[in-house]
């Protein structure tokens, strides 16, 4: 059984296909949830209003998309 084992030949596409989906699902995810807890909060708890508490949310929500998007692999 031991000996079956060799080291660098096992297949783990689908592993790391695994991994990069909940890395991108954490990353989105969270962000949506920081856009609307911001949404929330900014609409009952300040004076802001429906229109602050929205463009404050959209705003963030942009902000997100421009920091945490994926970067282009360089090329040589």
């Amino acid at each position: 059984m031991a000996g079956d084992y060799h080291r660098g030949e096992m297949d783990i596409h689908e592993q790391v296909a695994t991994y990069d989906a909940f890395g991108k699902m954490t990353k989105w995810g969270s962000l949506a949830i920081a856009v609307l807890l911001t949404f929330i909060t900014l609409l009952f708890c300040t004076p802001a209003g429906f229109i602050g508490a929205a463009g404050a949310a959209v705003v963030l929500a942009v902000l997100g998309v421009v920091f945490l998007r994926e970067k282009a692999a360089p090329t040589h």
